[in-house]
């Protein structure tokens, strides 16, 4: 009778601990679960889930961060198997870091809700824990945007029901605020980035332009401009095991599909990503970047689980090559250090390309009903899949000798309080002191004729340098170029670079002059002037020869006289961020 007991009390144990198990599982359903792959959580839902789960499982936490434009703060949420959160920890026991972006475009949806599933799947123990790799992820980077619910405004999107709005709170778009940090959300972001250091980054988008069959396509760093073995690494081998494991799933993943209003199948060029979006920001720190783009016009639920299935695969290669990828990070430190040249604009190097077979559908020319002109239009009743030329090499276009060291006035604190949020090293200076320098001068610039992201944009900037000695003064900053950041202080401070902050506008001051003349005054004095400089005097005849619209320009000569002679305004199109070659004299 004992022993009938002790068997029935058993029985009941286990079939307690199963029940609770089940109902421990079955308490994360998400919402995108729950509504048969139809709807994504809002912002509260996403937050009290993970919450929730840190709070259920040890191997999970859930950490509160910075500020955003909306007010609410940034988390992060950590998976380690080994239940260690501290970053300081897991660099030194070598683990790699793979970092996931959701949110950034909130009516792209898809990374949020695939990061619930991968997180609560890890923790469950129905996805195989990594060994070597800690997995971070921000749930919703743009909340402001995940506020702004709405059905709309993602107007040829399929799904999900209700979504976020694209601009940020102070209508921002985050994936152009990467470098020139406009917006809390993106010092809050480098912030994350430079505790958690990752290896590999992946930031979760849905994809607009043609129309094709993939449900997936992916958008890595440029590997040119990643350079060296690990651009190398990204092209050849990161790349291709990624696309072959999605193979084995049935899952098909073309380069992102860079073209609007025309067919794919006549070729494209790879998305050339600039340090203004966020792979090429993580690129400045040698972290492999990779973009998700779901195809808009897929069903919401595959492309989720595809979004899933992909992240699935990016944590299985990073772990398995967590040494390799390791490896080629730190050589890459090593060869830009080594790097005596670096090159600030790039161009499409149109002799090379990568062939590959393309699903897509044909199409049409046909009349618009609406406006009587022409208009393209898919039949997705005629699918094929033909060979094209997809061009992913770029080359550099202008390179600039790189400097010892840059010298920033104290009064452009703006620009030091940019570097310093990016854990930029610099020195303030005591005391007065001379130094040798080389100095810019503003050539040449053009500026977009509309307003892009709170700017008016420049861009085919050009400059002129001089051997100068300046003084610095007590309380300047000297900033070295080798050190963890090189990239990041080329890319942002030499001016003629495409995502230089002079190009960003945040030196616009110097492209007006403050001081003037009174040009009936001025004329008496420019006539002694000439007269009294030779040289000038043949070169201001010359140019009245040669060039007709100066010749019959009177304010233009005048103001060509007064930019050549001693009382021209110092300042005027003086760049004032200053190279230093060599060390300065202690």
């Amino acid at each position: 009778m004992r022993n009938v007991v002790f068997l029935l009390i058993t029985i009941l144990f286990f079939v307690s601990c199963s029940d609770t198990s089940v109902q421990k599982k079955d308490s994360f359903i998400t919402v995108f679960e729950s509504s048969e792959g139809k709807e994504t959580a809002t912002y509260e839902e996403v937050i009290a889930y993970y919450k929730k789960l840190a709070n259920e499982y040890t191997t999970i936490n859930f950490q509160t961060m910075g500020p955003t434009d909306s007010g609410e703060p940034l988390h992060i949420v950590v998976y380690n198997p080994e239940g260690d959160f501290n970053f300081i920890n897991l660099k030194e026991n070598n683990k790699r870091i793979l970092l996931i972006n959701n949110g950034i475009h909130p009516g792209e949806s898809d990374g949020v809700d695939a990061t619930m599933l991968l997180m609560r799947n890890l923790v469950q123990g129905q996805i195989t824990a990594p060994k070597n790799t800690v997995i971070v992820a921000i749930p919703i980077y743009n909340i402001g945007g995940a506020l702004n619910r709405n059905s709309t405004s993602r107007v040829n999107q399929d799904g999900p029901e209700e979504y976020g709005f694209r601009g940020n709170a102070r209508n921002f778009d985050l994936n152009r605020d990467f470098i020139k940090m406009d917006t809390k959300n993106m010092e809050s972001f480098a912030a994350i980035f430079h505790q958690v250091q990752p290896d590999v980054f992946i930031d979760n988008h849905v994809s607009n332009g043609a129309d094709y069959q993939y449900t997936l396509t992916h958008l890595f760093t440029q590997h040119n401009k990643l350079q060296g073995s690990l651009g190398n690494y990204v092209q050849t081998e990161f790349m291709p095991n990624l696309i072959d494991s999605l193979s084995k799933k049935n899952l098909d993943i073309t380069p992102y599909v860079n073209v609007f209003n025309r067919v794919p199948e006549s070729g494209f060029s790879q998305f050339m990503d600039y340090p203004r979006y966020s792979t090429g920001y993580t690129t400045l720190w040698n972290t492999v970047g990779l973009m998700i783009e779901t195809h808009m016009l897929k069903p919401y639920k595959p492309r989720v689980e595809a979004t899933y299935e992909l992240m699935k695969s990016v944590i299985n290669i990073t772990d398995d090559q967590s040494k390799r990828i390791e490896d080629l990070r730190t050589m890459a430190y090593e060869s830009i250090n080594d790097a005596t040249y670096y090159p600030v604009t790039w161009e499409l190097d149109s002799t090379k390309y990568t062939s590959f077979a393309f699903k897509g559908y044909e199409a049409d020319t046909i009349t618009s009903e609406i406006t009587g002109l022409d208009r393209l239009k898919y039949n997705r009743d005629q699918p094929f899949t033909k060979d094209l030329k997809y061009y992913n090499y770029f080359k550099p276009a202008k390179k600039v000798k790189v400097p010892y060291a840059y010298v920033i006035p104290k009064g452009w604190y703006p620009i030091v309080e940019k570097l310093k949020i990016n854990k930029i090293a610099m020195r303030k200076m005591e005391e007065d002191s001379t130094a040798y320098a080389t100095t810019y001068h503003i050539e040449d610039f053009n500026t977009v004729s509309s307003a892009y992201e709170g700017h008016y944009l420049h861009y085919g900037t050009n400059t002129s340098s001089a051997k100068d000695s300046i003084v610095i003064k007590k309380g300047d900053y000297i900033v070295k170029v080798n050190q963890k950041g090189k990239r990041y202080l080329l890319e942002t401070l030499e001016p003629e670079a495409t995502d230089s902050f002079f190009n960003w506008n945040f030196f616009d001051m110097i492209l007006q002059a403050k001081e003037g003349y009174s040009p009936y005054v001025f004329e008496d004095l420019a006539l002694e002037i000439l007269a009294q400089n030779k040289e000038l005097k043949e070169e201001f005849l010359t140019k009245k020869e040669t060039d007709t619209d100066f010749n019959n320009n009177w304010r233009a000569q005048l103001d060509w006289i007064y930019r050549h002679s001693k009382y021209a305004e110092k300042a005027y199109l003086k760049y004032p961020i200053y190279r230093l070659e060599t060390p300065p004299a202690e």
